[in-house]
């Protein structure tokens, strides 16, 4: 197994890319197994959020070079399915029903840094860097292209992309592609703090908020997004979660959720 699964009492599921040795570089099989374990995550229902990390010091260095060797003899067909087990990856993490926190423990580049903005919350150790580096090979960041874009806008798009160059976590994070800095001492207890923050609200509302953003991010018009929104609210609202919620804060307990 190119990649580590753990998953504790709590339901928090760690995935870690486990290639240290070449940065935790894709290729096909690890992107294989990724995908089948975020889909497995997905269905079980005891994992309340996942966090995606890398072993050694990088999260992600991008696409493996040995894998890199093998498409140049590709022909269009064959790099057309390759690219699209990729783009599978990215789009099941990036539509993961539960929250999915990056502990982003070293540099991420080109496809590494398509995995860190498909996840929900990013904790970047200060001294990682991040690049989409692809331009600077003749390629272009395609298939990871929709997601980033999605989280730093056109213009950072523009500036980044076309250049290639790298970039630190404070660029990052004005950027909207990293939420939380960290150091390398501090990381766990940092991701600790953040898992536990995530813990006190109620699953099925996490789900339910993650399909609000999609939804009304999609909309074209005030008027959908209300329909949407004023449904979606009053089902929450009669929902069992919903109204164990409301109940706890009237009677000043803990919801049935929380942990500890």
């Amino acid at each position: 197994m190119l990649h580590k699964l753990e998953i504790d009492k709590r339901g928090v599921a760690t995935v870690t890319l486990n290639r240290p040795e070449l940065h935790n570089a894709f290729n096909d099989e690890l992107i294989g197994e990724l995908i089948k374990t975020f889909r497995e995550l997905d269905a079980n229902e005891t994992v309340r959020l996942v966090i995606l990390t890398g072993a050694g010091k990088s999260f992600c260095a991008g696409a493996d070079l040995n894998w890199m060797k093998r498409m140049k003899d590709y022909t269009f067909e064959e790099n057309v399915k390759d690219s699209n087990q990729l783009a599978e990856l990215f789009t099941v993490i990036n539509h993961f029903k539960k929250p999915t926190i990056c502990r982003m423990n070293g540099s991420a580049l080109g496809g590494g840094a398509g995995l860190i903005a498909c996840c929900d919350y990013v904790i970047a150790e200060d001294s990682a860097l991040i690049g989409f580096t692809e331009v600077r090979l003749g390629l272009v960041p395609a298939v990871i292209s929709p997601f980033v874009i999605a989280k730093i806008g056109e213009s950072n798009a523009r500036a980044t992309f076309l250049t290639g160059a790298r970039f630190g976590t404070e660029k990052a994070m004005q950027m909207g592609l990293v939420h939380q800095i960290s150091s390398f001492d501090k990381i766990d207890e940092d991701v600790e703090n953040l898992v536990k923050d995530f813990l006190l609200a109620g699953p099925v509302a996490q789900k339910a908020a993650k399909e609000l953003i999609t939804v009304v991010v999609s909309c074209k018009e005030i008027a959908e997004a209300r329909i949407y929104t004023t449904e979606l609210i009053s089902k929450v609202r009669a929902s069992a979660e919903g109204q164990e919620g409301m109940s706890a804060l009237l009677e000043k307990r803990k919801s049935s959720w929380t942990i500890g």
